[in-house]
């Protein structure tokens, strides 16, 4: 069956992480969405939206099925589908949040459902598999719930999957003295560093490089947190920088609801009572930074000085001055050479049209 996944409704929704990407490529659990559609058998999958991310070269054989980027899929979901409506017919989908469905509506609701999407994914992954053997240096709880990939290294470490899944990725590191309790993915190549503390449900994406305490979150690709500090209730896209001892609010002291800007309501909204930072790609921030609860950081923004940040710092912010593009793009380019990449002609077309819409 050929999906098309159409990101046109809630890509103004999802801001900042889909101003850079499709939102089927938001990565939430171990696996981005787009991923998880290509562990369902019998689907080919295609992408449309209204910037430069429709992916549509030749749909195959059958008429196309349109689908919302924003839906989670699992298979449960697709089987009742599919027995209910038959294979052509989806325009009567009535989505209602379950066990089986989610639909990410709010950028926050990807740290909220991301204790689901782990154990979800967890099982499509290490169905019918055997994973790599533990070293016997770690002190494990519920070993059965723990899953190492090929050129996985995990020493000296205390893994505690009573509470949900452990999964690392291939050719992923775990440094000595870390504390993990499920639900946690540590994934493609990875590291965790030395002495880390990590609460579920958290997933550090691939090429990450990680450090401190960190609780309920999701780290998309290629980011760094790599010293102390603490990261609560939050999403990092690809590609920033939190600079040493970072540290982010994630509850109010009135324990009362947590506003967060929507940039498609053009006001804040009520995100629940928890709920930290939301950074876009390509931003950094200084050492010893503090983010209030609920703080937005858009796109190729650089955060620094002695106050907190707003609680919404728009794209390609340079303190409190514009980020020029050249220099913006010039920075990109001296991060990716650090993990042994270059800037695609994509992600600079990307960054320039959103640098004139900024």
């Amino acid at each position: 069956m050929n999906i098309i996944l159409d990101d046109t409704n809630a890509k103004q929704w999802l801001y900042p992480f889909t101003a850079t990407r499709h939102a089927a490529d938001i990565r939430i659990g171990i696996l981005t969405t787009r991923e998880k559609w290509a562990y369902l058998p019998g689907f080919h999958i295609y992408t449309d939206s209204n910037t430069f991310f429709t992916e549509n070269p030749g749909i195959e054989n059958g008429l196309p099925v349109r689908m919302e980027a924003n839906i989670i899929p699992t298979k449960e979901w697709l089987d009742e589908l599919l027995s209910n409506t038959g294979k052509q017919d989806f325009s009567e989908i009535q989505l209602i949040d379950s066990d089986r469905i989610k639909k990410l509506n709010y950028p926050w609701q990807i740290f909220q459902y991301n204790d689901w999407a782990l154990r979800k994914d967890f099982e499509m992954i290490t169905s019918g598999r055997v994973s790599q053997p533990l070293s016997s240096t770690n002190k494990i709880v519920c070993g059965d719930n723990i899953f190492l990939e090929a050129g996985a290294v995990v020493e000296h470490s205390i893994l505690n999957a009573s509470a949900g899944p452990v999964y690392i990725g291939k050719n992923a590191q775990v440094m000595e003295g870390c504390m993990i309790r499920g639900a946690f993915a540590l994934c493609e190549g990875a590291v965790l560093k030395m002495g880390t503390k990590v609460f579920g449900a958290t997933t550090i994406g691939p090429y990450c490089t990680v450090a401190g305490e960190i609780k309920n979150s999701v780290i998309f690709g290629y980011s760094n947190k790599a010293h102390d500090g603490y990261l609560g209730d939050s999403v990092i896209g690809e590609w920033c920088n939190l600079g040493a001892g970072t540290t982010n609010s994630n509850v109010k002291n009135t324990a009362g609801e947590v506003k967060v800007w929507s940039n498609a309501a053009r006001d804040f909204l009520n995100a629940g009572l928890k709920c930290g930072l939301l950074m876009g790609d390509y931003s950094r921030c200084a050492i010893n930074s503090s983010f209030n609860t609920g703080t937005v950081i858009g796109v190729c923004c650089n955060i620094f000085g002695q106050n907190f940040p707003p609680k919404f710092v728009g794209d390609f912010t340079w303190g409190k001055e514009r980020y020029t593009i050249d220099k913006a793009l010039q920075h990109i380019g001296n991060w990716q050479r650090l993990k042994g990449k270059i800037t695609t002609e994509q992600e600079i077309e990307i960054l320039k049209h959103l640098y004139t819409q900024s």
